[in-house]
């Protein structure tokens, strides 16, 4: 009966999902948070896109450069993932108001703050997101 105890493995699993259960937990959490920044730069790139497309657009009155940035900014601040800390990116807007055929650039810059991966490991304060588009006035 000594030798049946002996060989018992009755507690065996639980140790070994405790010592695995910190790095799939890592791994989830990485793929979550890895997923969510790809989300967000085809976000800052569909606003740089947007604004572009509303600036180059034949009006009698074109849009400014400030409006411009408006709707790049509205855009991402409608539908950035930012966990509760909405820093609006930053837009730069050139050639808008041109004449027809001159170009107009749009380019929008976000960090984006991570949310689980920087307290296993530093990955600096945040990634950098960054968009160009570039159109010609209709």
């Amino acid at each position: 009966m000594t030798l049946a105890r002996l060989g018992s493995r009755r507690g065996s699993e639980l140790v070994e999902f405790a010592l695995i259960m910190p790095l799939l937990l890592f791994i989830v959490f990485g793929i979550v948070d890895f997923g969510l920044a790809i989300y967000d730069k085809a976000i800052v790139t569909n606003a740089a896109r947007e604004a572009a497309r509303a600036g180059i657009v034949f009006a009698p009155a074109r849009l400014t450069a400030g409006e411009i940035q408006t709707v790049a900014q509205q855009y991402c601040a409608t539908n950035l993932v930012t966990f509760g800390t909405p820093a609006p990116p930053a837009v730069a807007v050139t050639g808008a108001g041109g004449a027809s055929g001159s170009e107009l650039r749009v380019v929008v810059s976000y960090t984006y703050n991570w949310g689980v991966i920087p307290g296993f490991m530093p990955l600096g304060s945040g990634l950098n997101l960054t968009a160009t588009s570039v159109m010609r006035m209709e």
